[in-house]
């Protein structure tokens, strides 16, 4: 610089000088940047980062199972693969938009192929080159191993990349159309539909879980945080109280009976009466929910909940009962049936047997609508209806299944007219479901209790750890105990010579029940269709000691109408096979009526054995000046200890339940006809 003329010397000072400053500033601002860059927004890149290089799993868990009583699968998750996609993977590698698009659609010919697609779907899949996309799911063994050799470098010549297989839940229902209304199906998302899948699908899904990992640069995981085992997040199991022997045998009798009767739809429940446990409940025609896409929305109903009808002459059990209970009818008193004709207002009502004078009894027997109009309109409309709602009619039943009616009892709520009471009185003009007639009739069974009926027994978890357990529980009392007892006393007429349901009679046990004959309602008039029908029987056994309430409702059958003829044989068969099933045997078994006895064939017997009952003093034997020996009715069941007293001339006055274990006067002792003979009964161990 000293050789250097001044001036020039002092421009290149001034040159180093501007720039030596302009690298200081540019330093500064890198210097700067960094400083935001690594100090002030650190958290927001360090963020970004761990995004960049970790992978979110959504982590789905097993679904629970659902089993009946005895732990046999109904319904159960199975792992099944399907087979996705990555299209950004697949095109690594492939340099142009010609390439790509020629390698799309290869690869969406060799698929398709394999997976029996249509190519032109698929390579529209696969044209939005997205990171995942199904394209198959629940693929079969043979598809899934084809799958795998396309994407295998020593089979392919050019192995499609991307391609990754799944296990994925599938439901599968071991019975097929057993249960199936009952238990529903379950989606492709997951989502239960219909029946217990969709009551209980918070339950039965469980957890799911978002597990982090991370990825390398193909996207591919290779090590995972916080992830959860399967058992941790699995659902739980819900065991029905239902028996699948017995539901076996259910949704046999009423297929047969709808093939057999060619009837537009049927429905059947079993059901203990004592702790309200439904043992079987079938609806017909079914559907395979295995299957469920193929399957009509109608063959989905349940109908044993979701149909109403009028049930008929069923409902004179109620009308008994009620009467009974609210002290209006006495057990033995007669009532004159106007010979099969009774004209109320302005309508005629018939009885299709023409009877004159009738007992409560008989009147269920004969199944009489003149004799039921007139207890009821007796007792009065606030009466009979206060006694429906006691039985549980016009409400639901409290089961855990989705879509259940409640029945219709009044119209409007406004109360009935006379002709409506009368009608009530023998199931017109009020509508009913199955399960309403089962729980109904299952109070009458087990001394007036009405039960909620139950079909989950417990829900447990993944440890088998109870989550919840069902017990028995009583909503109301529907009448008192000696008015149940007397009702199955009077009921078993019904199935015995001269009664409505002689079908339905089980040979070695008495069965109380009732037939209904009920006439359905056309839209389209708005009247009476003379040719469509709801044929029942609901009846429960042994009478003595109940252990099983059935109901039967058969829809519309096109051969014959009659309850007693064509809803009788399939309680018979039902309960014949059920009680078998469950180790019960015959004790005793002779009928009522191969007993002689004079005059009404049940009535002067109970109205002695239930002197508490309000109304006129029963009608006693008369007493003869001869006497006679006490029969011995030690270890015999009430029924047949009655039926040995009352053939030697005696009344008999019952204490507790089970069998005899002793009698006052004693056996043999010589007493006058006509005398009270004290029996005490115990159940047997």
């Amino acid at each position: 610089m000293k050789n250097l003329d001044a001036k020039r010397a002092k421009y290149m000072r001034m040159r180093m000088g501007v720039l030596a400053s302009a690298m200081g500033l540019a330093l500064g601002a890198v210097v700067s940047s960094a400083y935001r860059v690594q100090v002030e927004d650190g958290p927001v890149w360090r963020e970004t980062a761990e995004k960049q290089r970790q992978r979110r799993m959504h982590v789905e868990s097993k679904r629970g199972s659902i089993l009946d009583r005895n732990g046999t699968v109904v319904a159960v998750s199975v792992e099944v693969p399907s087979v996705s996609v990555d299209v950004v993977e697949m095109l690594r590698g492939v340099d142009g938009e010609p390439k790509q698009t020629a390698t799309l659609r290869d690869a969406a010919a060799r698929i398709a192929q394999i997976l029996s697609l249509d190519a032109n779907q698929t390579f529209d899949k696969l044209v939005t080159r997205r990171r995942f996309i199904w394209l198959k799911r629940r693929i079969t063994g043979d598809e899934a191993a084809a799958v795998r050799d396309l994407h295998d470098q020593k089979k392919q010549v050019q192995p499609i990349r991307g391609l990754k297989i799944e296990g994925e839940g599938h439901r599968y229902y071991p019975g097929r159309e057993l249960l199936g209304p009952v238990v529903g199906f379950v989606a492709p998302d997951g989502a239960g539909k219909d029946g217990l899948e969709l009551s209980f699908d918070e339950e039965l899904r469980g957890r799911t879980e978002d597990v982090k990992g991370i990825r390398d640069s193909a996207g591919k995981l290779v090590l995972s945080e916080g992830s959860a085992t399967a058992p941790s997040l699995a659902g739980h199991d819900v065991t029905l109280t239902v028996d699948e022997g017995i539901q076996h045998v259910a949704e046999r009798e009423i297929s047969a009976a709808m093939g057999t009767y060619e009837t537009r739809g049927a429905s059947i429940v079993v059901m203990d009466p004592t702790t309200g446990e439904i043992l079987a409940l079938a609806s017909s025609p079914g559907y395979n929910p295995n299957d469920y896409g193929e399957s009509d929305v109608e063959a989905r109903r349940d109908r044993v909940i979701t149909d109403r009808f009028e049930p008929g002459s069923v409902m004179k059990v109620f009308t008994v009962a009620s009467a009974l209970a609210a002290g209006t009818l006495n057990p033995t008193e007669s009532i004159y049936c106007e010979h099969g004709n009774f004209r109320l207002d302005n309508v005629t009502i018939h009885d299709t047997h023409l009877n004159d004078w009738l007992t409560p009894t008989q009147i269920l027997a004969k199944s009489s609508n003149i004799g039921a109009l007139k207890i009821a309109l007796k007792m009065g409309e606030p009466g009979l209806y206060a006694g429906f709602r006691r039985f549980g009619f016009g409400e639901p039943s409290g089961l855990p299944l989705p879509g259940e009616a409640s029945g219709v009892l009044r119209p409007r709520g406004r109360p009935w007219f006379d002709v409506e009471t009368a009608n009530a009185s023998f199931g017109q003009g009020i509508s009913v479901t199955t399960m309403q007639l089962a729980t109904a009739m299952s109070a009458i069974a087990n001394g007036g209790k009405l039960l909620e009926p139950q079909l989950v027994k417990r829900v447990t978890d993944e440890h088998g750890a109870v989550v919840r357990e069902g017990a028995a529980h009583v909503r109301r009392e529907a009448v008192p105990q000696h008015v149940a007892k007397l009702l199955s006393e009077m009921l078993t007429a019904v199935t015995e010579d001269g009664g409505t349901g002689v079908e339905a009679a089980v040979p070695g046990f008495h069965v109380a029940g009732k037939t209904a004959t009920a006439q359905k309602v056309d839209p389209a008039t708005g009247r009476y269709a003379a040719d469509k029908y709801t044929a029942s029987f609901v009846g429960f056994l042994p009478a003595e000691r109940p252990r099983l309430v059935v109901a039967v409702v058969l829809d519309e059958p096109m051969i014959g109408h009659y309850g007693g003829d064509l809803a009788g044989p399939v309680f018979r068969r039902v309960a014949e096979a059920s009680l078998r099933y469950l180790g019960v045997v015959p004790q005793g078994g002779a009928k009522l009526s191969d007993v002689t006895r004079a005059g009404d064939p049940a009535d002067a017997t109970l109205a002695a054995m239930k002197p508490q009952l309000q109304g006129p003093a029963p009608v006693m034997l008369a007493p003869v000046a001869d006497g006679v020996a006490v029969p011995d009715a030690a270890g015999l069941a009430a029924r047949d200890a009655v039926r040995s007293l009352v053939s030697a001339g005696l009344v008999p006055e019952i204490e507790g339940t089970g069998k005899v274990v002793r009698q006052v006067p004693m056996p043999q002792s010589v007493v006058a006809k006509g005398s009270t003979v004290r029996i005490v009964l115990e159940p047997s161990s």
